[in-house]
């Protein structure tokens, strides 16, 4: 049994079927992910975190990220959604074929990260908090973030002060600044 396997198995058995179900069409999307327990939830990994799920008492939380619950909000109509997270009930049957649409769309999107990372690296010198700020922002490269000032950048959700320093110091190193507001 693997972490997955052990969180499953703490859930009622009515519960643990839709918990294996929506890991099976996760795992069938994306073969090459890697399995593991973040944040006390079942975790997908390829080229970053693909998605999340979690046992709930009345659903599946399922939980892909901010873009893809506004990019599909209107096949989720039906759903209860928040920021990042879609509420999938017990008392209906999985949308199976939404679920691997949004899979393979946080496949392609994590795909496009990864290729636009500048060749610095400098999004993995600060905190995730500030990187995801960063990634949800567009702000892939130095030339992207020295676009912009310091006071823009900490306006992100999840940038912190201390980041700023870091920063700084990877865009003079490449002979960059941010921008005077």
């Amino acid at each position: 049994m693997n972490e997955i396997d052990l969180y499953i198995a703490t859930f009622p058995v009515e519960v643990q079927g839709f918990l294996k179900e929506i890991r099976e069409i996760i795992k069938k999307e994306a073969p090459h992910a890697e399995e593991c327990i973040s944040w006390g939830m079942p975790t997908f990994r390829q080229d970053g975190n693909l998605v999340h799920f979690a046992g709930n008492k009345m659903h599946v939380g399922f939980y892909p990220g901010g873009s893809p619950v506004e990019v599909f909000k209107e096949k989720l109509v039906d759903y209860k959604t928040s920021k990042g997270a879609i509420q999938f009930p017990y008392n209906k049957p999985f949308p199976v074929d939404l679920i691997a649409e949004i899979i393979r769309f946080r496949i392609r999107e994590n795909e496009e990260i990864a290729r636009n990372k500048d060749k610095s690296g400098f999004l993995f010198l600060i905190p995730a908090p500030a990187r995801r700020a960063l990634e949800n922002a567009k702000i892939t490269s130095l030339k992207k973030l020295s676009l912009h000032s310091e006071e823009e950048i900490l306006k992100l959700h999840g940038m912190g002060k201390s980041s700023i320093p870091k920063l700084k110091d990877v865009l003079a190193a490449s002979g960059l600044a941010f921008r005077n507001p």
